[in-house]
């Protein structure tokens, strides 16, 4: 595209205060700063301190706007995302995050320039804001069509027909086509953990009926079906703007960083082909000790080599955390098993030929890294959100198993989990699982095609 007759667009971009949220946001806006438009990135301190660096030739096309954090009662101080709480505190950071509003709407004052916002879900608030200034509104959605599909309705969303946990349970009617697309009970319970006042189906609907268009994370070669019912109950125009792949050359650790890769790929290289699996529960999900030891003997019962990345759950004494690996569990697996604590470098773990599968929390980001380097998964929905969403679409589409559990309280057993590793990684019947992952490498791994989607995306926001 020739950007010397291309207008410059001034767009301020504002996700939700959580890190699976602010990273897709970010990418975007690199992307579209690489098309010559001016992004200002509104976040937190801390959140916005966090990001990696911008390429020198991107500093001058992307300014971050710094929002201070209003004090909520019960908010621990200096907590700025959701990975620095557990779930049931999660209502305060909303509503922290929705004190905002003033802060928002003085930078916007000042920068008669910017008339697109891209936001998220979470800022009901918003509209009368973009209104005031004369902005429009794009919802930027960092789930998939499906999940979309799932939460929407025909115009009626706003608890006219599904009040109860049990409504969610169910595979919505509108969504006309073969699919297993509903919430197991334990996870809607859960869910309903980390809503405030305000439910998350309400901002949701708010954020809907104000758009100029929703711009979900996914593409027609995945989910065709599910964009297409997205795209008949919402009387909206919807732009898949591709899977945001992350890149492998992106990814610039620091020398401390690339030393923990060194010692971690020389114990890769000592590995046979696809016979180790990689497990990590994402940066949010705080399982209970006795949930982590069932897991743990999951792991161990599988006889499989493993690299397992433990978190130290937000707001926890350092001596629980002690506890959160059964007594005896790393000295038993030691000569197979690594058990990491704190950050790793999950890509290029997952990248490296003897992983051949990935034991995920189903956070809809690491799916995507799974699969673009070709990877099965092993599915096991902890948390809330959409996760058990995703688990079901990533199980129906035979590029994972996901752990049985009891619908009502979420429980499982040892035994279920080693099967499932087993199956996925080893087990015969396993191998349409691996076969199809290898497959889905060609759309999530596809570096140009999900970039071509990003330029039709550009394309639609000039048009507004």
């Amino acid at each position: 595209m020739d950007f010397s007759t291309q207008k410059q667009l001034h767009i301020a971009v504002f996700p939700w205060l959580a890190y699976g949220h602010i990273v897709p946001f970010l990418q975007v806006s690199r992307f579209l700063a690489q098309k010559g438009h001016r992004i200002y990135y509104v976040s937190t301190p801390k959140n916005i301190a966090r990001l990696p660096k911008l390429p020198p030739n991107l500093s001058s096309n992307i300014s971050f706007i710094p929002l201070s954090l209003p004090q909520v009662d019960g908010l621990p101080p200096g907590v700025e995302s959701t990975s620095e709480l557990p779930i049931q505190k999660v209502p305060l950071l909303k509503k922290a995050h929705d004190m905002l509003e003033t802060q928002l709407a003085e930078f916007l004052k000042s920068s008669p320039k910017i008339k697109l916002i891209i936001h998220d879900f979470c800022q009901y608030w918003l509209p009368p804001v973009a209104t005031q200034f004369g902005i429009n509104l794009v919802f930027f959605s960092i789930l998939n069509a499906s999940t979309n599909a799932f939460w929407s309705s025909p115009s009626n969303m706003l608890g006219k027909n599904r009040r109860s946990p049990e409504d969610f349970t169910v595979v919505p009617e509108w969504m006309d086509y073969p699919n297993n697309i509903a919430f197991k009970l334990h996870e809607m319970v859960s869910h309903r953990e980390c809503e405030d006042t305000i439910s998350d189906a309400e901002r949701y609907e708010t954020m809907l009926l104000n758009c100029k268009f929703l711009a979900v994370r996914t593409c027609y070669e995945f989910e065709p079906e599910a964009l297409r019912v997205l795209s008949r109950i919402n009387q909206k125009p919807i732009v898949p703007l591709g899977l945001l792949p992350p890149s492998l050359s992106n990814i610039e650790g620091d020398s401390a960083e690339d030393e923990n890769w060194e010692a971690l790929k020389k114990w890769l290289d000592s590995k046979q082909e696809k016979s180790a699996f990689y497990v990590a529960l994402g940066s949010e999900v705080n399982l209970s000790q006795e949930l982590m030891h069932e897991l743990a003997y999951g792991i161990e019962k599988s006889e499989l080599p493993f690299i397992w990345v433990v978190r130290k759950p937000p707001l926890v004494e350092e001596e629980s955390v002690k506890n959160i690996i059964p007594p005896g569990f790393e000295e038993r697996v030691s000569n197979r098993g690594l058990v990491l604590r704190g950050w790793a470098p999950q890509l290029k773990i997952l990248a490296h030929s003897s992983i051949g599968g990935f034991l995920t929390h189903s956070g809809w980001s690491s799916v995507i890294e799974s699969l673009g380097v070709g990877k099965p998964l092993i599915l096991f929905p902890v948390g809330s959100s959409d996760l058990g969403l995703v688990a079901r679409l990533m199980h129906g589409k035979k590029v994972g198993l996901e752990i049985d559990r009891n619908n009502v309280d979420g429980s499982f057993t040892s035994d279920s989990v080693a099967m499932s590793i087993k199956r996925v990684m080893v087990d015969p019947e396993g191998e349409q699982f691996r076969a199809n992952a290898r497959a889905m490498k060609e759309i999530f791994g596809n570096i140009e095609l999900n970039n071509k989607y990003l330029t039709e995306f550009t394309r639609t926001l000039e048009i507004i």
